[in-house]
């Protein structure tokens, strides 16, 4: 059996999936796959000039006003 993560990825719709990676993140591949094979509601958010680490600890570069929106429009 091979594991990939992504296998199911379409069955989370039609709850919403936001994916938030910086563009200079190594992993920035494994979002934009994610993206790529998930169904609507969904969005890919990239943080310029930011690193993966970057997006836990540079509370600066946290998207904190887009979270916000995104929960606003969908935790209803």
């Amino acid at each position: 059996m091979n594991f990939y993560p992504f296998n199911d990825i379409e069955t989370i719709s039609p709850r919403p999936l936001l994916l938030i990676a910086g563009t200079e993140a190594h992993s920035l591949e494994f979002s934009e796959d994610a993206y790529a094979k998930a169904a609507e509601p969904k969005e890919l958010y990239l943080i310029p000039n930011a690193g993966h680490v970057d997006l836990y600890d540079r509370t600066d570069l946290i998207p904190f006003d887009k979270l916000t929106e995104f929960f606003n429009k969908y935790l209803k």
